[in-house]
């Protein structure tokens, strides 16, 4: 059954068109995920699914009767005194209201005379009838079941929602948007904020989902553990693949190569019959033949009326290319018998890990664990937050940093001041390179303060790239970005020669990358000698053998 239809869809704002004769089809039970650059327009076909905006042009529809549940990026607007609780379960209103009937019944039951009890009796079964059709009996089992999967703790239920953080509010959203069931859910970033186990559950319920979801994502392992098909807008277009993620990367290239090869074939056929329409004329003129002109005339046509095909467009790249400027020592970073703690929280606890040079390795480690407490006391061993033991860099060891919360030292300054001051060359060169990086014309006067968060990871690679460091210390180097700058931040960093060291929660990222895998557990380092997925099989295999033991252990 079709749920949600756009037909010929034309959205532009000011002189910038978004769709551009955009077709997209949701039948029941498929999982869409929308793909593209930032600013394509997939938050944009969200809100004319669900009437937030109109269409220039074309038809929207959406199956008569089927419920939409919408997760925007920006929070709900709700009264002050609105705690979680009251939104999660804001859905359940009518029932609230056929429940506390039911009980009024109840309460009439016990102390009615019996020759008018048959008439409460009829009404209390069909409130119950209703009740139970509609699921209020399941409602609590519900709420609990979703809360533990997003982690939503009995405190936090009896929390404001304007009080959370942005996170909080995204992850509370979500929650409530899921009790409610609609038919047709859209999801507009719904990873952000969540941690690496929140996700697999999350991925686990989508999977198991009997409605329609279009979602739009960043997240690559996420899109390929859940979409059914792959939507990437191009142009204002829509390039249909019915797959995950991983088959549109396949099918896109094969589609790309075969593309090309039709475009090559036409260019030399073109060629060739321009050749041949030359030398019928110098035929034609030698002979003083007419017949030969008559024939050079009949090719021309056929060249003004052949569709030629646009040469197709390679992908926008930055020039990522970290270089080093000397190697270091074997022993990148030595950590031994460490203590941390933030505040009152014991982060690490004798721990300790190495750091060899060349190696790729991930800091994984829950949401709370101590991970970007541990980068800051490893770039400032003199911390506040060590009490013991101690981080050793070895020699000759020079860092490059990209913090998680991306800040420049002065947020009034321009991108073409902070670009100067890392820049070794004329200023017509950096005003090239910063091109190279998306920085173009009058945009290189913007304040840093104000540039987006995609925007500033591009400038903070543009600074890492001139320091040249031996030594990559990343922490969430992947929020903000679109899928394609991903990709080649990725192919650049697989080419560094130095050692990496980052922190993710991108899955795709990590199984990409990682050589090995430092999870903080129990506030310990325990290594993993593999990237992702290999943690995830150990993980699982450790957690069947202790199963296993507890059985044992009963019988």
């Amino acid at each position: 059954m079709i749920e949600v239809t756009l037909n010929g869809a034309k959205k532009s704002f000011g002189f910038k068109n978004v769709l551009d004769d955009f077709d997209l089809e949701a039948t029941t039970g498929e999982r869409i995920a929308l793909i593209g650059p930032n600013g394509c327009g997939k938050t944009t076909i969200f809100k004319i699914i669900v009437g937030e905006e109109k269409l220039d042009s074309g038809i929207v529809t959406t199956r008569k009767g089927a419920t939409i549940g919408f997760l925007s990026q920006m929070p709900p607007k709700v009264p002050d005194d609105y705690t979680v609780k009251d939104l999660l379960v804001k859905d359940f209103q009518k029932l609230f209201e056929v429940e506390k009937k039911m009980r009024e019944c109840e309460q009439k039951l016990a102390t009615i005379s019996p020759d008018k009890m048959d008439s409460i009796l009829t009404s209390y079964g069909k409130l119950q009838d209703y009740f139970q059709e509609m699921g209020g009996y399941e409602i609590d089992e519900k709420v609990s079941k979703i809360c533990n999967g997003f982690k939503i703790s009995d405190e936090m239920l009896s929390r404001t929602f304007n009080t959370l953080s942005g996170g909080e509010k995204t992850i509370v959203n979500l929650a409530s948007l899921i009790i409610s069931n609609p038919d047709i859910l859209l999801l507009d970033e719904p990873t952000n904020h969540l941690d690496i186990d929140t996700l697999e559950w999350f991925e686990h319920f989508l999977t198991s989902y009997k409605g329609t979801i279009i979602i739009s994502s960043h997240d690559r392992y996420f899109l390929d553990k859940v979409a059914t098909k792959t939507i990437f807008i191009d142009k204002g277009k829509a390039d249909v693949y019915h797959g995950n993620y991983t088959y549109y990367l396949q099918e896109s290239e094969r589609r790309a190569l075969a593309e090309f090869e039709e475009y090559k074939n036409q260019q030399k056929q073109i060629e060739a019959m321009k050749n041949t329409v030359k030398k019928l004329r110098e035929w034609g003129t030698q002979g003083d033949n007419p017949r030969f002109f008559r024939r050079a005339a009949c090719i021309e046509r056929r060249l003004e009326k052949m569709e030629m095909l646009d040469k197709p467009e390679t992908k926008k790249t930055l020039p990522l290319d970290f270089e080093i400027q000397g190697r270091s020592g074997k022993d990148v970073l030595v950590v031994d018998d460490l203590g941390l703690v933030a505040g009152d929280k014991v982060l690490l606890d004798g721990a300790e890990m190495s750091l060899r040079y060349g190696e790729k390795v991930c800091l994984m480690g829950k949401n709370g664990a101590g991970k970007s407490t541990f980068i800051k006391a490893v770039l400032d061993p003199n911390s506040d937050f060590i009490c013991q033991g101690e981080i050793k860099i070895g020699s000759r060891v020079s860092i490059g940093y990209i913090p998680q919360e991306i800040k420049f030292e002065n947020e009034s300054a321009t991108v073409l001041d902070v670009a100067r001051k890392a820049f070794d060359g004329t200023e017509t060169h950096l005003r090239a390179s910063l091109a190279k990086f998306l920085f173009y014309g009058e945009n290189v006067f913007k304040r840093v303060g104000s540039l987006s968060g995609g925007e500033k990871v591009r400038l903070k690679l543009f600074e890492l790239i001139q320091k040249k460091a031996n030594l990559l210390i990343l922490d969430e180097p992947t929020n903000h970005i679109d899928i394609d700058t991903k990709e080649m931040l990725e192919e650049a960093l697989k080419e560094y020669e130095g050692t990496l060291f980052f922190i993710s929660h991108d899955r795709y990222f990590i199984n990409q990358l990682a050589e090995r895998i430092e999870n903080i557990e129990d506030q310990h380092f325990v290594n993993y000698l593999g990237n992702y997925d290999y943690y995830k099989e150990q993980k699982s295999r450790t957690l069947s053998l202790n199963n296993d033991t507890n059985l044992k252990g009963r019988k």
